[in-house]
Order: structure tokens, then sequence, then C-alpha cells
């Protein structure tokens, strides 16, 4: 996840912010509970559907791997699907969460947040609440694949702002839907909401079989750009609010390119800023499990598999580099090839999604199709950058 606030916020009050860690103290784990969801969405990973799945972990299962993640300094636990509220046990397991001091997110397709569910959504006290909005009306339920979907995603926003919850809106940008970003950051405006998640889109599951969707980079870099000029003018407006992006860790590079043109002052502390960064965070900063209990490098890995916390604890799982995969990833300097292993940006970047490299490939290590910096931009060095400003 790239946070575009917290740099953008300390290129503007450096005191204030410098302190804060860039990287977590261990993995922030994203959680499947379920595989059961109400809604079919075009570009789910997790290929859900509205039917119970055989094989998912017990509650008293749940519990035990808790207690690992806990103990393993796991700081976050993101709840996710399917769509976590409905497991049977969603209230018990996020309550036993906050309990153990986890930060706790529930990422959901807010369709089923109503008036009977929020008050036990709201005295869990979850950390954040993150509901999924592919664009305005029409083109969110066409991806929902059910009419009525954004109505109801709409009313679990405003009934978790009202009820005190921090919630944001999560985004997937396709080809399909890119020209609607300035109307959903209008939404968030007048809704209130806290927080922004535009996530690219990757390669896996029903997203995969959809990748002829996937933005063309010029639409992508324009998104970038309007996430942060928006996010800018919040900072300077003194406004709180969260800009986050997800699933192409490029943002980072072309960020430093938006800073030499807009704010050249700010390039080198920025720069240094994202090198402690460091980019993806895949089997390293970030893990997935599954609702399977399966182990993956990150939610967008579910073919790949690590371990099952089912056979050994995830402790164990995580720090076991004897997978290829694994020892790849952990390394400070991975094996990357073609445009990734020459880009000037690779400490920034960290070398962008080795899924999307080996969905289209078979080659984790291979260049990321997805990078939409030029060649020119990938050949920049620092110095060269700043003097663009």
């Amino acid at each position: 996840m790239f946070r575009i606030s917290r740099y953008l916020n300390a290129l503007e009050n450096p005191v204030a912010t410098h302190s804060r860690p860039d990287r977590p103290t261990g993995p922030v784990v994203i959680w499947n509970l379920v595989r059961r969801c109400n809604l079919t969405c075009r570009h789910c990973y997790a290929t859900s559907a509205d039917k119970d799945f055989p094989g998912e972990l017990s509650t008293q299962q749940i519990y035990a791997v808790m207690d690992d993640l806990k103990a393993f300094a796991v700081p976050v636990l993101i709840l996710s699907g399917g769509e976590p509220l409905l497991h049977p046990d969603i209230f018990e397991i996020s309550r036993r969460a906050k309990a153990a001091g986890f930060y706790v997110g529930l990422s959901s397709n807010g369709t089923l947040i109503t008036r009977e569910t929020i008050a036990d959504i709201a005295a869990v006290g979850y950390d954040y609440v993150g509901i999924s909005i592919d664009g305005m009306r029409q083109t969110h339920d066409r991806f929902r694949r059910q009419q009525g979907a954004f109505e109801a995603s709409l009313r679990g926003i405003r009934l978790c702002r009202d009820a005190g919850l921090k919630v944001g809106l999560r985004f997937t940008l396709t080809q399909e839907n890119a020209r609607e970003l300035p109307d959903l950051l209008r939404l968030m405006d007048e809704e209130g909401v806290d927080k922004f998640y535009l996530s690219h889109l990757n390669y896996a599951g029903r997203g995969y079989k959809n990748r002829s969707d996937d933005v063309h980079h010029r639409l992508t870099r324009e998104a970038m750009d309007l996430l942060f000029s928006t996010c800018w003018d919040d900072v300077r407006q003194g406004r709180n609010r969260e800009f986050v992006t997800g699933n192409n860790d490029a943002d980072g590079a072309y960020m430093l390119h938006w800073v030499a043109q807009h704010l050249p002052q700010h390039y080198a502390p920025l720069q240094q800023m994202l090198k402690r960064w460091g980019g993806n965070a895949s089997g390293v900063n970030i893990a997935n499990i599954d609702n399977e209990g399966r182990v993956h490098p990150d939610t967008m890995w579910w073919d790949y598999t690590l371990g099952s916390v089912k056979e050994r604890p995830f402790s164990e799982i995580w720090r076991d580099t004897s997978d290829p995969l694994m020892a790849g990833l952990k390394l400070t300097h991975r094996p990357l090839e073609g445009r990734c292993a020459d880009c000037c940006h690779r400490s920034v970047c960290g070398g962008n999604s080795r899924t999307r490299a080996w969905r289209l490939t078979g080659n984790p290590w291979a260049e990321d199709p997805g990078c939409y910096l030029t060649d020119e931009e990938i050949a920049s060095s620092s110095g060269q950058l700043a003097a663009m400003g």
C-alpha cells in the first residue's frame, strides 16, 4: 500500500511526521475469513459466490491462528472475504482481535451494513471500515452484477460515518471506470468520507480473466495526477483525509516525477522517504491467509501457497525461506529482470507486482507489465529529475 497522504504531509510538516515508521514491525495480514459473498463482482480475486465453501477454518482454529499472529508481532488484521459480514462469528472474531490489541480493519462491499447490523459493527470499534465502490450508480451496479448495489453500499458508508467509525471508499481502477474517478472524489467530499483507496487492477481471480479491462498507462497517469493534486490541496488546507493506493508500487516512483515537476524543492527529502519505504512488500510486510488457512505472499497470490496454518503456525511458514519465491521476495535486492532490473527507481518500488509478472509470463522476476513509467522515466537519474522542476 502506498500512502500518498503520509508522504505529502511529511513534505509540508517534516518535523511532525519525521519519526513515523515507513514499515510495520511485522507483516500486515489480510485475512479472508470466508469465501462466501452475496455479490459476484467482475474483478473479485477470491472468485467468491453466494454459497458455503468446504474446508474453511473453524472459529476455534481462527482463534489459535490469531494467538500465533499476536506472538509474531503482527500489528494489523484486515478482515476480508468474500463478504466478511457473512461469517457467522464475525463479531466475536472481531472483538477478540480488538481485545488482543490488533489494529482491526473490515473490508466489506457495504451492502450488509444496515440499520439492523450497524449497532454490532459500531460496538466492535473497528479501526477502519473499507467499502468498495466501483464508480457511480450505473457503473457500480454493472461491476457488482446487482441492481441497487450502489445505493446499498452508499447506505453502509453513511451508517458507518454516522456511527463515528472511520470509513473509506475502495475503488478498483479499470479502463471502464477511470473517467468516474473525479465523480467519486466529489462523492467523498459530499459524504464526509475519511479515506480513499485506489487499487490498480491486478491479474488474479476474475480480475485476471478481465485483464483486457486494465487501464491504459495514460489513464493510470491521469488518475495518479488527480490523486496527488487532490491530496496536496488537502494538505495545504489542513484537511485530515487519507489517500492511498495499492497493487502498483510504481506509484511511488511516479510521485517523484510529479514532485519534480510541481514541488521541486521537496524532491530530495521525498526520495529519501520513499527509499526507506522500499516499495513492494509481498512476502515481507504483507501477508494473506485465505478462508481454508493457506498462506500466500499477498492477496493476489492465491494460486501460490506457502503452507497451511492447519499444518504449522503462520509464524513458521512466514520465516521459511526454503520456498524459492519467498527467498527471492525477502532479498534486499530481488533478482529482477527486464525493465525492472535496469530501472533507476527499483530501490523505491521494489520491483512492483511480482504477481502480475508471473501471471502473464510464468516468471515471477520478469518485468512488471503494469508499470506505467516510460523508458525515459525509469532511466532518469535523480539529478535529471530534480532539474526537470
